[in-house]
């Protein structure tokens, strides 16, 4: 990069001994660095060049540093980090109506949400991720705390033909998905408002065909559970006679964007079906594993041309919001099940999580790589300890060795969130108190439920 003149004013200069671009030719530049503006990338190149043609107020650079694009969690559902550990261990059934369904009927309001959304956006901040597809009740609280925490989100209004937490049913649930979408549209940069289908087997065709004529009408992203285990592929197909992806086809959805959780048995029809349309497969290889749901056939699902995304569920299924644990299992899972050492390498296990993975949220051209002209989310990770020593290949040591405890600045839209693994948007000792409180409570009840 050559730049003639004075030096150009500056927001914000972030460098590191390496800087891990994941651009479209995976560049990794060694003393490089990133000069920020207005919370966009305006330049990115070696170091010294950089500072030759910028001056900034802030520099946040360290030898021992790793510069990289923030992570991107593609599904989760952000309040339940509060039924973390709750009830572990049980078929998926039991989980649901015996622990799951019960404590959100007793404890899911404005103030659980508020709470857990923050936790939750607190612990993701912490491990790097910068953006989130959540999915979960009262989005507009959701919104508010993700407005203030300063992380980037989709975030997705529920929606089910049942009873749940503030609906009666479907009719109640949808006028609130799409009047959430409509106050929400435009409103923060950061947050991008979508519609929450459930999954097929909790929202009739009907419905979904309602979702896809209103996501079309208000360019809305829709979030749903697809293909998720072997029970929801015989429910849709004794009631319609045909896959989960078959049912979105029929109804219109595959011509909207779609971020569909899960896909674990897709298909090779259902492959061919999706592939170049605005569906993204969103891997959630933790979750997936401790449910007993299967392995998403995510190299079949890269090779068929589907945009695959990587998540890790809320924290009541996984237990935790660590993006590192995802990326490191979507490295090594596909290479068991296939008994091949080179399938899903490790750069395109990162990759997952940061530029297809912004594409497959729906942030395409806006983050998701170190690049001019995208927004500035970008996280250092430390190489300072001894764990993370020899350092010979940089892109293997942040998928096979790095985890959240590494993570030393999360930046989105140009402002720190985190520094020196201090959280700075966050109220640590109130969020603590408040959960305290909240888990307290659920923890007395649990202890009834257990005896009963």
């Amino acid at each position: 990069m050559s730049v003639a003149g004075d030096r150009q004013p500056v927001d914000m200069i972030v460098g590191g001994r390496y800087v891990v671009t994941m651009d479209a030719d995976k560049h990794v530049i060694e003393h490089g660095a990133v000069a920020v503006k207005d919370g966009v990338i305006v330049a990115v190149g070696p170091e010294a060049e950089i500072d030759a043609a910028y001056d900034a107020p802030e520099r946040i650079s360290d030898e021992n540093r790793i510069l990289m694009p923030g992570l991107i969690n593609g599904h989760t559902h952000s309040a339940m980090v509060l039924f973390r550990g709750m009830a572990d261990d049980l078929p998926l059934m039991t989980w649901l109506q015996k622990y799951i369904f019960p404590m959100e009927g007793r404890y899911v309001d404005p103030e659980f949400i508020r709470i857990g959304s923050t936790l939750a956006c607190w612990e993701m901040i912490q491990g790097g991720t910068t953006s989130f597809v959540d999915m979960y009740f009262y989005p507009g609280v959701i919104a508010k705390v993700v407005e203030k925490c300063g992380l980037r989100a989709v975030i997705t209004a529920p929606m089910i033909d049942y009873p749940s937490p503030g609906f009666k049913g479907w009719d109640d649930s949808f006028k609130a998905g799409v009047a959430f979408v409509k106050e929400w549209q435009g409103k923060d940069s950061r947050i991008t408002p979508g519609l929450a289908p459930h999954a097929p087997y909790t929202v009739s065709k009907e419905h979904l065909a309602e979702v896809a004529k209103v996501a079309h009408e208000l360019h809305a992203p829709v979030s749903i559970h697809i293909a998720e285990d072997k029970a929801e592929l015989e429910t849709v197909g004794d009631k319609y006679h045909e896959t989960s992806i078959e049912e979105l086809a029929d109804v219109g959805l595959l011509n909207e964007q779609v971020i569909a959780a899960h896909v674990v048995w897709p298909s090779d029809s259902d492959m061919k079906k999706v592939a170049g349309t605005r569906f993204a497969a969103i891997h959630n290889p933790t979750s997936n594993m401790k449910t007993g749901a299967g392995f998403s056939p995510v190299p079949k699902l890269l090779k068929a041309g589907v945009t695959v995304g990587l998540a890790t569920d809320g924290a009541a299924s996984n237990n935790d919001l660590n993006m590192w644990d995802e990326i490191h299992l979507a490295a090594l899972i596909h290479k068991g099940v296939a008994e091949d050492p080179t399938v899903m390498p490790a750069a395109t296990a990162l990759n997952l999580a940061t530029r297809m993975g912004a594409k497959a949220a729906g942030l395409e051209g806006v983050t998701g790589a170190l690049q001019v002209g995208l927004r500035a989310d970008m996280i250092q990770v430390s190489t300072e300890s001894l764990r993370m020593q020899p350092l010979y290949d940089v892109i293997s040591q942040l998928v096979y060795v790095a985890n959240q405890q590494d993570v030393v600045t999360t930046i989105v839209d140009g402002k720190v969130l985190m520094k020196d693994r201090k959280v700075l948007t966050i109220d640590e000792a109130k969020l603590r108190a408040d959960v305290a409180a909240i888990s307290a409570k659920i923890k007395a009840d649990l202890k009834k439920t257990r005896t009963e």
